[in-house]
């Protein structure tokens, strides 16, 4: 169906069209992953995390001489997409954790997930293994940021962003603009999920978050000519973030970031700087 015949239906049938964006919003799609990412992690040292009426899908690897790096991945991302930085930090003898997001990957596959969901865990997780070390992917950023907003008694030395969105609500408008319906759906939407939430959901951004969170140093690497996450974002956070560095890069785009070695060099050197 066309975009401009959604946009049309969903003008006259609001409440069934609201149903399906908020589905969409709250339910992440899967992808497989590549056999070398697979690889990767049937390495790991895996167990289980009772959160809620769920269970979250965790991989170790423990080196016992560098501290240990979380990592976070992004919305309908999985810990594999992390593999070539796994092997990297682990070259580099740092003990490594990271997770499938609630309703990703391996985790239990639930009604519905969302960024508070996310954050959640990510709390939970640094709090469990003391971590002081993070790298996060893409939406990644906006839940762990979120979960330290909210934990101010967590200190992190170093937080890295490959990548990072600013405000949430652009998060609805992707959605918004990839099923095609009406502005009057986003914000009968958007009202549906603040009640649930009883938040302000256009009070949440990267950039405010970063005004209250504990970490000594953080560095956003993002590609100029990113076309899933315009570097924008980045530039917006980084004004806002009195600790933070954003670092311009090229040729990455917004998922091959997670794979060059150049990033993986950047990476390396912050984390042990």
């Amino acid at each position: 169906m066309k975009k401009k015949t959604i946009r049309i239906l969903s003008t006259i049938l609001p409440r069934s069209f609201t149903n399906f964006a908020y589905r969409k919003l709250t339910n992440p799609q899967s992808h497989k992953l590549k056999k070398n990412e697979a690889t990767n992690m049937d390495s790991a040292s895996k167990s289980r995390l009772k959160f809620k009426s769920s269970e979250i899908q965790l991989y170790q690897w423990k080196t016992g001489e560098q501290p240990t790096v979380l990592l976070v991945h992004g919305w309908e991302g999985q810990a594999g997409n992390f593999s070539s930085i796994i092997s990297r930090l682990l070259s580099e003898n740092f003990s490594v954790i990271t997770f499938d997001g609630p309703s990703h990957g391996l985790s239990s596959k639930n009604s519905g997930t969302s960024l508070f969901e996310f954050a959640e865990v990510v709390g939970i997780i640094i709090k469990e293994y003391n971590i002081k070390k993070i790298v996060s992917h893409s939406f990644g950023g906006v839940a762990t940021m979120y979960s330290l907003s909210k934990n101010p008694s967590l200190q992190i030395d170093k937080y890295i962003l490959l990548t990072t969105p600013n405000k949430f609500l652009d998060r609805i408008d992707t959605v918004i603009e990839e099923v095609g319906i009406s502005n009057k759906v986003k914000h009968t939407l958007i009202s549906r999920l603040e009640k649930e939430l009883k938040m302000d959901l256009s009070k949440i951004s990267v950039a405010n978050l970063s005004r209250t969170v504990n970490v000594k140093n953080g560095l956003i690497i993002h590609d100029r000519f990113d076309k899933v996450l315009s570097i924008k974002e980045s530039e917006a956070v980084n004004d806002s973030w009195t600790n933070c560095t954003l670092d311009a890069v090229e040729g990455t785009g917004h998922f091959k970031i997670l794979k060059a070695d150049f990033v993986h060099d950047k990476i390396i050197t912050f984390l042990k700087d």
